[in-house]
Order: C-alpha cells, then structure tokens, then sequence
C-alpha cells in the first residue's frame, strides 16, 4: 500500500492500514526522535506520542504535504518540545540544588555490549563528545543536520519538513558540518 491508500484506509477504520503504517515509518521516526534527544527511552515515548497524535487527527490530515513530512514534522516538534521541558526542569533542579535540596540523581548512560570495559568506557565518552556537540549547534542546524544524517532524508524533503527554501537547508547543513567539525578536531576518526 502506498502512503494516499494507507491514509483512506485509515480513514475507513481500518486498524490493519495503521499497523502498516507504523510498520512503515516507526523505525525512521526513531531515528530522527534519538538523534535530537540521544536517549532512547524518550526516543521511543516520542514516536509513541507521535503515532497516537497521528491516530487522533488522521481526519484532518489534508495531504498538502507527503504523509512522510507530516510525521517527520510532528516527531521534530515532538522532540523539541521535550528538549526545551527537560531544560526547563535542569533550570529548576538546579535551582533548588542550589538551594541545598539535593535529589542525588545521576545522568546515565545507555551500556552496550562490547568486549572490553576500556572500549566501553572511551565510546561513552566519544559519544557523550559528540552529542554535545550537536546539542550545540543552533536549533535549525540541528534539525537539518540530525534529519539528513540519522535518516538519510533528502535535502528537498528537509526543506518541506523544516519549511525553509532548499538553499536555506543546504547551508544549515553545511554550517552544522563545519560547526562540528570545529567542536570534534579532535577526533580523527569522526566524519561529519
């Protein structure tokens, strides 16, 4: 089924249609969600919440834009609108740390199965690295840049996702790309 017979069957109530449809895009929005966020318990809550928004106002999709940008859309929107919650409640935690109420809690980070705990730990610490790196980048260079590189998206598909000109997404790209590869010099083995 391509995406305009997903969408009437939908429409129709066919829960099949939207079990293929999840199918279809979940591991792209994933992508997309864990390459802005770099966690993936909020990865997969983000392409929870975007399925069931989708759900919910399916009917009023109108299909100006290709089903793919709507999702890619609103899984950004999504992820964006968790960033600047969690940053939110950091102001707050460290605030009240600040004034002497300590919660204790530590940031973790996902373990991965591999041989030594040497390699581990320098993968960890390349990867936090790199995903500072990317946090800081201005928020449009982000996007593009996580889009185009996490998903393989079209700069054209960018483009009507992020809803800039062509031109605009290629020079966020390449600002990100230069911005990057300022920030990790460092890193010989790292292409961006």
């Amino acid at each position: 089924m391509n995406d305009i017979e997903l969408i009437d069957a939908i429409k129709n109530g066919d829960k099949n249609a939207f079990r293929l449809l999840i199918e279809k895009y979940q591991d792209n929005l994933f992508k997309v969600s864990i390459g802005l966020l770099h966690n993936t318990q909020d990865a997969e809550e983000i392409v929870q919440d975007v399925f069931f928004q989708v759900y919910k106002s399916i009917y009023s999709f109108r299909q100006e834009a290709k089903l793919s940008t709507w999702l890619y859309r609103i899984t950004v929107n999504k992820s964006l609108n968790l960033i600047r919650k969690q940053k939110r409640n950091k102001i707050v935690k460290n605030l009240s740390s600040f004034l002497l109420i300590n919660d204790n809690k530590e940031i973790e980070f996902e373990e991965q199965d591999y041989a030594h705990p040497l390699k581990i730990l320098e993968l960890k610490e390349t990867a936090k690295e790199v995903f500072a790196a990317i946090n800081s980048l201005p928020t449009n260079q982000k996007i593009a840049f996580t889009l185009n590189k996490y998903d393989n998206i079209s700069y054209k598909e960018i483009s009507e996702i992020m809803e800039l000109s062509l031109s605009s997404v290629e020079s966020l790209i390449h600002r990100a790309k230069v911005n990057l590869q300022k920030k990790l010099i460092h890193f010989k083995n790292i292409d961006v």
